[in-house]
C-alpha cells in the first residue's frame, strides 16, 4: 500500500497552489477497486464547488500521472468535506465547537474508546466533548484519534448554507425575513 503521509505531501502543494486547503487524503479499496480520496476546501467558505473540484482532479492527474506514487490502478475522488465532515485536524475540533461530533480512538480511555456529544473545543492537544448520553466532560488526546467526524444535526444544516453562484443565499434571506 502506499504511504498516505508521502501522498499527502505530493497532494498538499497542489492543493495549495489552487487557494485550497487539504481536508483529508486516504487511499482505500484493493485491486482494481482502490480508489484515492481527496478532500479539500476553500479557507473562506470550508466547501468547493464542483468547479473547484474538476480543476482539482485535473491538476491531480496530471501529476500523479507523471510521478506515479501508487502501485497499480486506482480511481481518484476530488470532493468537498461534505456537511458531516470527517475532523482531520486539531483546529477543526475548535472550530466546530457547539456542535455534534463523534471520535473514535485508538486506545480506550478509561474503558472507552467511542465518545459522541457536543464539542466543546480544544485544550492544547486535546480535545474537549460532552458526552451525549452522560452530559460529562471527556478529554481525549488528539493523538489517539483514529476516526471523528460531525454528526448531522438541524443546527449544522443551518451553520453550513451550500455555495451558490445562482443567488440561494439570497433566497435564504429572503426566507428568513418573511
Amino acid at each position: 500500500m502506499a504511504d498516505i503521509a508521502a501522498l499527502t505531501r505530493l497532494i498538499e502543494p497542489e492543493a495549495t497552489a489552487l487557494g485550497f486547503e487539504l481536508v483529508r487524503v486516504r487511499l482505500f479499496g484493493k485491486g482494481d477497486e482502490r480508489t484515492l480520496q481527496v478532500m479539500a476546501e476553500r479557507p473562506d467558505t470550508r466547501q468547493l464547488t464542483i468547479e473547484d473540484c474538476a480543476e482539482l482532479s485535473r491538476r491531480l492527474s496530471d501529476m500523479l500521472d507523471e510521478t506515479d506514487p501508487i502501485e497499480d490502478a486506482y480511481r481518484l475522488e476530488v470532493s468537498s468535506p461534505g456537511i458531516d465532515r470527517p475532523l482531520t485536524r486539531l483546529r477543526d475540533f475548535a472550530d466546530w465547537a457547539g456542535h455534534e461530533a463523534r471520535i473514535v480512538l485508538d486506545a480506550p480511555i478509561d474503558g472507552q474508546k467511542q465518545f459522541k456529544g457536543e464539542l466543546s473545543g480544544v485544550e492544547g492537544e486535546t480535545i474537549v466533548i460532552v458526552q451525549q448520553k452522560s452530559g460529562t466532560v471527556a478529554r481525549v488526546p488528539f493523538s489517539g484519534v483514529v476516526d471523528a467526524k460531525l454528526v448531522l444535526t438541524d443546527k449544522l444544516i443551518k451553520a453550513t448554507v451550500p455555495l451558490s453562484a445562482e443567488g440561494a443565499e439570497e433566497e435564504i434571506e429572503a426566507e428568513e425575513t418573511n
